[in-house]
């Protein structure tokens, strides 16, 4: 005989805000972090605040991620004030990508 399976909704949605989920997010984003911190740029001797940039990541998360806030989410961000800049250019200085190379590299183990 078959076996037969009903999906649970409610179900669906305890596993995506389980702390299984959660740790898993935080463990990908920390792979993330570590590989940004590896490739970021540091200043050079005109630089008033050298490796700024490198020290200033962070990862937070939540269970009330995602577009409709119904799953466990994980962040990596950049506080420097100039971090975006950085990541996408400017007219003079060319972009550097770390958190796009960072998620490429870092993100799948």
């Amino acid at each position: 005989m078959p076996a037969r399976f009903k999906m649970s909704k409610k179900g669906v949605g305890q596993l995506l805000r389980s702390r299984m989920i959660q740790a898993d997010m935080l463990r990908r984003a920390e792979a993330i972090e570590d590989a940004a911190i590896a490739i970021a740029p540091v200043g050079g001797p005109s630089d008033p605040h050298p490796g700024r940039y490198k020290s200033s990541f962070a990862v937070t998360t939540t269970t009330r991620g995602g577009r409709r806030k119904d799953r466990a989410t994980a962040t990596v961000t950049n506080t420097a004030y100039y971090a975006r800049w950085v990541e996408y250019g400017t007219e003079k200085v060319p972009a550097h990508h770390v958190l796009l190379r960072a998620a490429q590299a870092g993100g799948g183990r």
